[in-house]
């Protein structure tokens, strides 16, 4: 089971509800205040690396490079 996400275990157990219950206790997804996951791309999702905080933009430097026209920043050779 060490090889399997949260959610994949979860979908297999929801019609269990003892289980499920138990699961959820002991196996949910901790909370976090701080660090990489706690900011994601507010376009596509991605989390952790590439993600720019600045200005509170919360964009993957992918997604930037798309919106920033509409954001007005203007690039300058």
């Amino acid at each position: 089971m060490s090889n399997m996400s949260f959610e994949k275990v979860k979908k297999q157990i929801e019609k269990k509800p003892e289980k499920l219950e138990r699961f959820m206790k002991f196996n949910s997804p901790k909370k976090r205040k701080f660090g990489k996951v706690t900011r994601k791309c507010r376009k596509c999702g991605r989390v952790g690396r590439g993600v720019i905080y600045k200005y509170g933009l919360l964009y993957c430097r992918q997604c930037f490079r798309e919106e920033a026209e509409k954001l007005g920043f203007k690039k300058y050779d």
